[in-house]
């Protein structure tokens, strides 16, 4: 490869491609590379020291039982956790249908027509219906939270709001609203204290007063009590996490959104929907999956641009092999031992606040509160200490009648007769809202109750996706690259896994050794003065970056300092979070050559000099170029006042190169889902740390309940666990261990060779965007199509599809620039793939110069009618190609061939007619 490119070796590749004044001058600092086995070794020293407790702290966090065919086959399997988003929806159909199958199951649980296919957690679910509230209102800004509401929900409610000028009211809602006019309520259903209130009556005073009402609920709860879209519910939030996803001392888990009809092009994220392909089949597709951050960017009320993809399979399968008969009868045994606990509690003299609860119990015990946790503690079990009075007791799925009887013991209550209790204690659900309404009436919900038909069905939707386990996945921005078995090994581990976020942190001691050397590593890779893990997604991320920045601004009291410049090719989500941070965005043009245009952005930091907060610049360029004037831009933007936010996409161009803290950035959020391994996951689970500057560490992000996870007096929550997805945490810190300073920096300097390699392949065939020193890229580049596009009417859509028939997932398509291709290599793909992908491209532009040429059709030839299913073959060929062509148009293919389960999907049907649930059986006939 080096060869070809003229470079004698990979340092003077890269002493050609980075400029000499960002590059560092010294290795990294970092432990010595560990061997696999070695690696494992340390690993299991470090969960021995995590301390393995029965959880009954409740809090929104539950103990579940993973079905092992769901472990093995899903959490376990790179078919599923190597997945990227499904942007080309003909080969993820097999994921789609599992997100589906997700969404129909909250839509069936809360009672709302429209589910999307998952949000990062449950606080920022209920933050995301504010936001909804917020521009539903129309000028209303106060938004109502009931005091019964989980408390990291409250505190990133207050984190999300304040910047964009929102009032957030808590108050207790048992007696009623108070006077004053709000855009939304936000209830807990049932309530943190345990409580199960029936508040209908206090839904339709909210709704006739104009506010959009969301319940928070708990999915399992919802298998016996009414779904709040019964009782007059406009959105629905909450976590699937007790849906078979582990604790995992916080995430990643599911959370979810469901809306009433006439919301539903007001939510977040992604939407899984119904479309058909060009026969006319039922496809599935991400539907309306760009209006919000990407269309609307700056006027935006939302950033997020991922989903917990993974832990949404994982909780929708958990659904489907279970049923709802299945569902029901673990949320019975759930309750029973809370009916059963409480029983024993009051018949040794305990008073209990509450006479309805679902699975919570809560205990008043004057005086008595710490001493009756630690005695649970000293037998192996954690309780809510509530404040000094009151216990709060919470049952799951593994709780057990020895768990109770330690419980009693622990409250000093004596033995009762268990057997006895449990035949005589009633039921504590209010009879007004036992569920009468059936769910999960889809036959996906009964199909698949042995382990031999659950196996059957998750690999037969694996076989109809393109995953990193089957093909490179070339998508420049995205780093699609090895997520290595050894760094995945820990994350399955019931030390790691069946930790809660809010136990005692002296039970969580291999935890905080990794989370604190993992900030290490972290630091001394970036130059940064400090780092918090808390943002579960680089969305978090960013707009805790931005956070900190408005933050200082403040404190220096220049509260004046609101605007963000912004260049034109940055991704939607950047000024989407600073419209979020509270930012007025203002756009810097690109120039010719696809680098920030330096006098523009000196005319815009001249025009804003007094109100300047920030500039947001992504490093490489978002156009795969190491620009030149990286260090006069941060110069400038200084000079003026401002701040620097390097976006961290990218920085897998940069480890061990150099360190964007040291040469001139404030801040940067870090994607460890794609520089440091942590898998995708079908579009989630993320992490999105966010490293700063000393003078902006006072602002980094804190947690009510765990202040050891933020500095003190800092910044609100961004996530609800204090640090975020700590549960595959180990897999970034595996890998930092795995490859050592040297490993890191020669991945680096190979990815930029895979990137220089493939473009001086394809350059003859298809022109090199943007290029920089030397004619050289960074660690993707952007072919150009739209010359061709123009001459033959091949769109980068049809190269995309194309690519399908080679067995290939498509580059990235049109972003940054419109009728592109992004291609990103990585430093995971060896020369063969590489090869094989040249090779693919230029077997298309064949094909494209045939047409150009008048020897292929214009409207009727293998790129258009791309891909090519099966079924084609086996029918009918009206085409003027031969089905050769169409199917295998290389030899290799025909020993190895992925086929497509769909033709091309027609996209705007889908947004038309939007279908978000599995839709009727009858759907299929034919």
């Amino acid at each position: 490869m080096l060869a070809h490119l003229g470079y004698q070796d990979l340092d003077a590749l890269v002493a050609a491609a980075v400029p000499a004044g960002i590059r560092s001058s010294r290795p990294l600092d970092l432990p010595a590379a560990a061997s696999e086995p070695d690696l494992l070794a340390e690993l299991k020293e470090l969960a021995a020291r995590n301390r393995l407790m029965i959880s009954m702290i409740g809090l929104g966090y539950h103990d579940t039982f993973t079905p092992p065919v769901i472990v093995r086959n899903v959490l376990e399997n790179p078919a599923w956790y190597t997945a990227y988003t499904p942007y080309q929806p003909e080969i993820s159909q097999g994921r789609l249908e599992a997100v589906l199958n997700f969404q129909t199951m909250v839509a069936d649980l809360t009672g709302l027509p429209t589910a999307n296919a998952s949000l990062l957690d449950e606080a920022t679910a209920a933050a995301e219906a504010m936001a909804i509230s917020v521009r539903a209102a129309r000028g209303r800004t106060a938004f109502l939270v009931d005091q019964d509401c989980l408390p990291q929900s409250v505190a990133v409610l207050c984190t999300r709001a304040e910047p964009l000028g929102v009032e957030v009211v808590v108050a207790d809602l048992a007696g009623g609203l108070p006077d004053g006019d709000f855009c939304g309520v936000l209830l807990q259903y049932p309530g943190t204290s345990g409580q199960v209130r029936d508040d209908r009556a206090l839904v339709a005073e909210a709704r006739a007063r104009g506010a959009l009402v969301t319940v928070a609920a708990d999915l399992l709860a919802l298998t016996l009590l009414r779904p709040p879209g019964e009782i007059g519910a406009d959105i629905v939030v909450g976590s699937a996490q007790r849906f078979g996803v582990p604790m995992g001392f916080g995430g990643p888990h599911a959370g979810y959104i469901a809306v009433r009809e006439g919301l539903e092009r007001l939510l977040p994220g992604r939407i899984v929907g119904v479309s058909h392909d060009a026969d006319g089949q039922p496809a599935y597709r991400l539907a309306l999956q760009t209006r919000e951050q990407h269309i609307r960017r700056e006027k935006a009320t939302s950033n997020i641009c991922t989903a917990q993809v993974l832990l949404a399979v994982m909780a929708g399968m958990y659904a489907v092999h279970h049923g709802p008969e299945g569902l029901r009868a673990i949320a019975t045994r759930v309750h029973r031992h809370a009916v059963v606990l409480a029983a024993g509690l009051r018949a040794g003299g305990i008073d209990l606040v509450h006479q309805e609860f679902f699975d919570t119990v809560l205990a008043r015990v004057p005086g008595r509160a710490v001493s009756v946790v630690a005695a649970a503690r000293d037998r192996g079990i954690n309780l809510r200490l509530v404040d000094g009075d009151h216990v709060a007791v919470s049952c799951d799925e593994i709780t057990e009648l020895e768990h109770l009887a330690a419980v009693w013991e622990a409250f000093g209550c004596p033995a009762p007769d268990e057997e006895e209790i449990g035949r005589n204690a009633p039921d504590a659900l209010p009879r007004t809202l036992l569920r009468s309404s059936g769910f999960l009436s889809h036959p996906v919900f009964h199909r698949y109750r042995s382990e031999t038909a659950m196996l059957r069905y998750l690999r037969r939707l694996a076989d109809r996706d393109l995953a990193l386990d089957r093909t490179m996945i070339p998508l420049g921005s995205c780093t699609m690259k090895l997520n290595a078995t050894s760094e995945m090994e820990a994350i399955t581990w019931p030390e790691f896994s069946r930790i809660h976020p809010f136990a005692p942190l002296d039970q969580a001691e291999g935890y905080l050794h990794i989370i604190k050397s993992l900030e290490t590593y972290l630091l001394s890779i970036t130059g940064y003065d400090a780092i918090s893990l808390q943002p579960n997604a680089g969305s978090q991320g960013e707009l805790a970056g931005l956070l900190a920045i408005r933050a200082h601004h403040r404190a220096a009291g220049q509260p004046q300092r609101t605007v963000c410049l912004i260049p034109s090719s940055a991704h939607g989500t950047n000024a989407a979070s600073a419209a979020m941070a509270g930012m007025r965005v203002v756009v810097v043009a690109c120039a010719d050559d696809g680098n920030v245009d330096l006098a523009d952005l000196h005319s815009k930091v001249n025009t804003h000099r007094d109100t300047l907060a920030a500039i947001m610049v992504t490093y490489p360029s978002t156009h795969g170029v190491y620009e030149e004037g990286i260090r006069d831009i941060c110069a400038l933007v200084h000079d003026a006042g401002g701040q620097v936010y390097l976006d961290g996409a990218n920085l897998n161009a940069l480890v061990g190169l150099a360190r964007p803290g040291r040469f001139g950035a404030d801040v940067s959020h870090l994607n460890l889902h794609k520089t440091f391994c942590i898998p995708h996951g079908g579009g989630g689970p993320g992490v999105g740390p966010v490293a700063v500057r000393a003078h902006l560490a006072p602002h980094l992000p804190t947690h009510p309940l765990v202040p050891e996870a933020g500095p003190a007096g800092g910044g609100g929550p961004v996530s609800a666990a204090p640090w975020g997805s700590a549960g595959i945490l180990p897999i970034a810190w595996a890998y930092v261990r795995l490859m050592g300073a040297a490993g890191l920096t020669r991945a680096t300097q190979v990815a930029v060779l895979s990137a220089n390699y493939l473009a001086a392949r394809l350059a003859p065939h298809f022109p090199i965007l943007y290029t920089g020193a030397g004619g050289l890229v960074a660690h993707e580049c952007i072919l150009d199509l739209r010359p061709l596009t123009r001459q033959t009417g091949v769109t980068v859509d049809d190269v995309a599809k194309r690519l399908v028939d080679y067995g290939f997932h498509a580059p990235t398509m049109s972003f940054p620039v419109a009728g592109t291709l992004m291609i990103e290599p990585t430093e995971s793909e060896d020369l063969t793939e590489i090869d094989r992908f040249c090779e693919a491209m230029t077997a298309i532009r064949g094909e494209i110069d045939a047409i150009a040429q008048g020897t292929s059709n214009r409207s009727d030839n293998p790129l258009r009618n791309a891909p090519h299913t099966a079924q084609m073959l086996a029918g009918d060929w009206p085409y003027p190609y031969s089905r050769a062509v169409a199917a295998y148009p290389h030899d290799r293919l025909r020993l190895d061939k992925y086929w497509p389960p769909v033709r091309r999907i027609d996209g705007a049907s889908g947004d038309r007619a939007l279908v978000c649930s599995c839709p009727p059986i009858d759907t299929y006939a034919g």
